[in-house]
């Protein structure tokens, strides 16, 4: 019996554990590994890509969940990949199929309803939760509202000196190495931060610098 090859991405390892616990009872999936974040599975599959699926999370340090999915079907199209999150916000439903994403599911899914979704994605359906699989259709049905998601992004626009603080801010430095390294005080870094999670309309800098690599801001 060819068994499924599976990897899950997560940077929870209490919910990646919870992951493969919930199909441990599924004999004909073989869990090959679990990573932290997309970074660390492309490492994984330069050296090997001999897998059949991938449940990612999106929210994750490094490179997040959508980014990898882009990449991975550039690189690797025949690896399935299930989105598997506790957000259901449209916007990440929006980017996360754009991206590729062969299904969307909630974390809270039971486990052989996980382990059905899989089999479904490897047959060549789209498996998704219930409540993502209404708001697709509403995103279906109404494409301004996907427009104006698109727009959101794409009306973003920093000045040189705040893409140089969001820079600086991505390799992990202080708000003090910052000030030092562009000869500004600390509490003029910490206004032009405020500035760039008001336009990002983000509220931490992970999700700030995620954004704006999305965006191709940075």
């Amino acid at each position: 019996m060819n068994k499924i090859k599976l990897a899950i991405v997560d940077d929870n390892t209490f919910l990646a554990r919870a992951i493969k616990e919930k199909l441990s009872d599924f004999e004909d999936l073989d869990i090959k590994y679990m990573v932290y974040n997309g970074s660390e599975l492309l490492s994984k599959l330069e050296k090997n890509h001999n897998l059949d699926l991938v449940l990612m999370d999106i929210e994750m340090p490094v490179l997040d969940g959508i980014e990898t999915v882009r990449i991975v079907k550039q690189k690797y199209p025949h690896i399935k990949v299930l989105m598997l999150t506790v957000f259901d916000n449209d916007e990440n439903i929006f980017n996360a199929i754009q991206a590729g994403a062969d299904g969307y599911l909630l974390k809270e899914i039971e486990g052989h309803k996980l382990y059905n979704a899989i089999t479904e994605t490897i047959e060549g359906g789209a498996a998704m939760s219930p409540s993502i699989a209404v708001k697709t259709l509403k995103l279906l049905r109404y494409p301004e509202k996907q427009e104006s998601l698109s727009v959101q992004e794409d009306d973003v626009s920093l000045s040189s000196r705040e893409k140089e603080v969001l820079e600086q801010l991505a390799e992990g430095l202080s708000y003090t190495v910052i000030a030092n390294n562009l000869f500004l005080s600390p509490s003029t870094v910490r206004k032009h931060i405020e500035n760039i999670y008001k336009k990002l309309q983000v509220h931490n800098k992970l999700e700030a610098v995620q954004k704006a690599r999305r965006q191709s801001l940075i």
